[in-house]
C-alpha cells in the first residue's frame, strides 16, 4: 500500500513539474488577449502587463500605464470592461 501511495505522489508531483512551462505561456498569451480585447473595445490601456483571475471569463486587467480594468462577460455573453 505505501508504494502505491509513493507511486502516485510521484506521478502528481511529475504532473505539476511538467505544467509549469505550459502556465506560463498561457500567461502570456492571457496577457496578449486581454490586450487585444481591451484595445478592440476603444480603452485606453497601452499593454496588459499583469492579469488576476475573478472567475470564469473575468479578470482584473492591469495596464502598462497602472489603470486597472474587470474584463469580463456580461449575462448577453459580450466581453466588457470596466475601470476599477
Amino acid at each position: 500500500m505505501s508504494l502505491r501511495i509513493f507511486i502516485s505522489v510521484l506521478a502528481i508531483g511529475a504532473c505539476a513539474v511538467a505544467n509549469l512551462p505550459v502556465r506560463a505561456a498561457d500567461n502570456a498569451a492571457l496577457l496578449r488577449d486581454l490586450t487585444s480585447v481591451i484595445a478592440l473595445l476603444g480603452v485606453p490601456c497601452g499593454k496588459v502587463v499583469s492579469a488576476t483571475r475573478q472567475g470564469d471569463n473575468d479578470h482584473i486587467a492591469t495596464c502598462q500605464d497602472g489603470s486597472n480594468y474587470r474584463v469580463y462577460l456580461n449575462a448577453e455573453g459580450r466581453v466588457v470592461a470596466v475601470k476599477q
